[in-house]
C-alpha cells in the first residue's frame, strides 16, 4: 500500500521548509488567507520553489467566493507561474447559483495543459455536487478533489465522503479524495480506516493559527497520525 499524502499549506518560504522538514508531502501555495486563499505572486512562488524540493499546488483565485471574476487576468497569471516554473495548480469555480461555472472551469484547465491539478473546496459549497462532478471529471489533468463533504466541514460531511469513495471508478468519481476543511487530528483514524489516503491542512499546523508560521512538530505530529 502506498504512502498516504499529506499536503499542508504554506505561504511563505519559511512554511515550506517547515512543512517539509515535518515529512510534508505537497504543498498548497496561497496568499491571503482572510479570503481563504488567493493566488500568490510569481515572486512569492519563485521564493518558495527556491526553498524546498516538495511538489507545489498553486491556487488559481483572484478573489473571496467561488466566482472566477477576471478570467483573462486568471489565465495570465497561470502563464506567468507556468513560466516561472509552475506545473501543478488549484482551481475550481461556480456561479452566482451555486452550479459549476464549467466554462471558466475548462477556460482555466486549457490555460494550464499538460499539469495536474485540484478541484478545491467550492465543490462543498456548490447547489449539488453530484453534478460538479459529472461536469468536471473530464476535465484534462484534473487528479483530485479538495473537499469536506459538506461547507460546514469534516464533521457535517464525514457521511458524504464516504459515499462518495464507494463510488471510485464511476464517472466523476475516479480522482484522488483530498480531505481538507474543518479536519482534526481526531478524525483521522476513523478516515484512515474508511479508506482515505490524502489529507489536507492549513491552521491545525499553526500554533497561533493563521497569525503563526507552520511549526515543524506539528507536522511531523499529523504525518505520524496519517501514516498509523
Amino acid at each position: 500500500m502506498s504512502r498516504p499524502i499529506f499536503e499542508v499549506i504554506a505561504l511563505t518560504p519559511q512554511d515550506a521548509q517547515a512543512a517539509e522538514s515535518g515529512g510534508a508531502d505537497r504543498l498548497e501555495l496561497v496568499t491571503d488567507m482572510a479570503a481563504d486563499g488567493l493566488t500568490p505572486s510569481v515572486e512569492d512562488f519563485a521564493g518558495i520553489r527556491a526553498a524546498v524540493e516538495l511538489p507545489l499546488r498553486v491556487m488559481l483565485r483572484l478573489r473571496d467566493g467561488f466566482t472566477p471574476g477576471d478570467l483573462d487576468g486568471l489565465c495570465a497569471r497561470a502563464d506567468a507561474l507556468r513560466a516561472e516554473g509552475a506545473d501543478e495548480f488549484v482551481f475550481g469555480f461556480l456561479d452566482a447559483d451555486g452550479s459549476v461555472d464549467l466554462a471558466a472551469t475548462a477556460a482555466v484547465a486549457e490555460a494550464v495543459a499538460g499539469c495536474r491539478w485540484t478541484f478545491h473546496r467550492a465543490l462543498d459549497h456548490s447547489a449539488d455536487r453530484a453534478a460538479v462532478r459529472a461536469a468536471v471529471g473530464a476535465l484534462p489533468g484534473l487528479d483530485t478533489f479538495l473537499t469536506s463533504g459538506a461547507a460546514g466541514g469534516v464533521d457535517a460531511g464525514r457521511d458524504v465522503l464516504r459515499a462518495e469513495l464507494a463510488r471510485a471508478g464511476e464517472p466523476g468519481y475516479g480522482q484522488r479524495i483530498l480531505i481538507g476543511g474543518g479536519l482534526r487530528a481526531g478524525h483521522v483514524p476513523g478516515l484512515r480506516a474508511a479508506g482515505f489516503d490524502a489529507f489536507h491542512v492549513g491552521g491545525a499546523v499553526r500554533p497561533d493559527g493563521w497569525r503563526s508560521p507552520v511549526d515543524a512538530g506539528r507536522v511531523a505530529e499529523w504525518r505520524s497520525l496519517i501514516d498509523g
